[in-house]
């Protein structure tokens, strides 16, 4: 099966629709699928669900797609450094589903898992808790918390091999494994593809199982949100 795909457009070819749901990697500006984002833009698609830690910030990433008002939903964790974002939510634009950073992410892993629903301490009594049913263990309260799953995840990786398998470099890390693991079809945009076997066994970080579809990066801008630098003695 020749998972290998010539842009990002052809990867993403006959999996966009509306009211789709999808999955985008990235935490703050970090392992952003920043070459597939415009293509989901451009293909005009709308009323879509995304699930993302945050929507990119000011003028990038996910930003985009809101701009447009082709997203209905948003499942993430974090509303800050997009003014859009607030914006939206605020006036009742956009719908959000607010969820604790661990929590979306062990929601996210459940889905690939196949598991339905867990219970986690985290929420209770606020209003993370509201409507959710609860569980009290050994004398301690959680809050039942369901799987996520998508129908498609673009997730952004540093390499991967012909086969799929996929490693990532350091912070880019983050959410990309996890739902790469919880949709229908995962398509991935690396920086550099390599032959099979070529990445060590120990290295890989996503087995290409769950890889569909692979396309070399046409962006690599790796935008800093937030530079804090110290005058030089």
């Amino acid at each position: 099966m020749n998972k290998l795909y010539d842009s990002p457009k052809a990867a993403l070819a006959g999996l966009l629709h509306d009211g789709m749901t999808i999955m985008s990697g990235g935490f703050g500006l970090s392992g952003n699928p920043e070459s597939l984002i415009p293509e989901i833009k451009a293909a005009g698609v709308k009323d879509l669900t995304i699930i993302s830690n945050n929507a990119g910030a000011d003028g990038f990433g996910l930003w985009h797609l809101l701009q447009t008002r082709q997203v209905r939903k948003m499942i993430s964790s974090y509303v800050g450094e997009n003014k859009l974002f607030e914006q939206q939510y605020l006036s009742g634009e956009l719908e959000l589903e607010f969820n604790p950073q661990g929590t979306l992410a062990e929601r996210i892993r459940a889905g690939g898992a196949g598991i339905p629903a867990f219970f986690t301490a985290t929420g209770v009594g606020t209003v993370v808790a509201d409507g959710k049913p609860q569980e009290t263990f050994e004398g301690h309260h959680y809050v039942r918390e369901t799987w996520l799953r998508a129908d498609l995840s673009i997730i952004k990786a540093w390499r991967a091999d012909t086969e799929g398998n996929l490693q990532f470099r350091k912070t880019a890390r983050n959410f990309n494994p996890v739902m790469a693991t919880a949709a229908r079809t995962t398509v991935v945009e690396v920086e550099e593809i390599v032959e099979a076997g070529k990445i060590d066994p120990d290295c890989v970080h996503t087995p290409g199982i769950y890889v569909h579809r692979i396309v070399k990066s046409t962006t690599n801008e790796k935008r800093i949100e937030k530079l804090t630098v110290r005058p030089r003695e």
